[in-house]
C-alpha cells in the first residue's frame, strides 16, 4: 500500500483546497484509473515535445544558413527561456510528488 502525503502548503496551493479534511480515504479504482491515463497523456506530450526539440535542435544545428530580425530572434531566445522556466517547474514538482508518494508502514496497513 502506498500513501500520498503532499503537503498543499509547500505546493503553494493550499487556499485551493480549504475545507478538505486531513483524514486518509482510500483512492477508487475510477480515480487510480483516471489519473494514470492523465499521466500517461502527460508522458507522451512530453515525448512529443522531445521530438520537436530534437527537430529544432538539427535545425540550427545545420549547416543551412539561417537568416533572422532582431525581434525574431530575441522572440525566439524568450520563448526558448520560458520553455526551459517551464520544464524546470514541472520537474521540481515531479521531483516533490515523486517524494510524497511513499510506501504506506506495514503498521498502518492493518
Amino acid at each position: 500500500m502506498y500513501e500520498i502525503i503532499a503537503n498543499p502548503q509547500e505546493y503553494q496551493i493550499d487556499h485551493l483546497i480549504n475545507g478538505t479534511g486531513n483524514a486518509n480515504i482510500e483512492l477508487t479504482r475510477e480515480e487510480r484509473d483516471k489519473w494514470s491515463k492523465e499521466i500517461v497523456q502527460f508522458s507522451e506530450r512530453l515525448s512529443g515535445f522531445a521530438q520537436k526539440a530534437d527537430l529544432f535542435s538539427s535545425v540550427l544545428a545545420s549547416q543551412e544558413k539561417i537568416a533572422a530580425t532582431p525581434a525574431s530572434l530575441r522572440t525566439l531566445k524568450i520563448q526558448l527561456f520560458m520553455i526551459n522556466d517551464a520544464l524546470n517547474s514541472a520537474l521540481s514538482i515531479a521531483d516533490m510528488l515523486e517524494s510524497d508518494i511513499i510506501k504506506a508502514p506495514q503498521e498502518a496497513m492493518l
